[in-house]
């Protein structure tokens, strides 16, 4: 019983942890923005999910991945100074995240928000529409070109610390 479980709940989960963790420092080896991109279209929606609560720890959140079939369209929940924040990762290769997407999301978390703010991350763009529901929303909309700005400031933040405890 315990081998079964650990080969088919536990072991997966390790692996996506390791993939995750190793690809923020195989990051620096991206020779363009580009490449980065790619690399994280190439994710599975799980793991993209593993990889989005990874950068938030690096921009020092407390993260985690919730994502899963019964998620409830939180994917990752962010903590910092107590104060919550929920996240909707679409790993969209070859279309834009419509209104529709924005909206139900923003349903979900809207009764969760109090100081916190919500974050829609894709690997693609948002409709011009997604963008107008979400102006006047404590949301934030992360394409994949900021995403890739996210991920070399956490890079940034990374060479800092590792510079500090020398």
């Amino acid at each position: 019983m315990f081998l079964k479980i650990f080969f088919t709940r536990i072991l997966p989960r390790l692996i996506r942890h390791h993939k995750t963790r190793r690809s923020f420092e195989k990051g620096k080896l991206w020779r363009s923005d580009q490449d980065l991109l790619r690399y994280l279209k190439a994710l599975t929606p799980r793991e993209f999910e593993e990889y989005v609560a990874e950068l938030f720890s690096r921009l020092g959140y407390k993260a985690k991945a919730v994502g899963g079939s019964d998620d409830g369209g939180i994917d990752v929940i962010a903590e910092k100074d107590g104060v919550k924040h929920y996240t909707q990762c679409k790993k969209f290769n070859n279309w834009e995240v419509r209104v529709g997407d924005v909206r139900a999301f923003y349903g979900v978390i809207a009764g969760k928000l109090s100081e916190g703010k919500a974050y829609f991350v894709t690997t693609n763009k948002f409709t011009l529409d997604s963008e107008k529901f979400a102006e006047d929303k404590p949301m934030e909309l992360v394409d994949g070109f900021r995403l890739v700005k996210y991920i070399r400031m956490a890079e940034k933040e990374d060479a800092k610390r590792k510079k500090s405890a020398r």
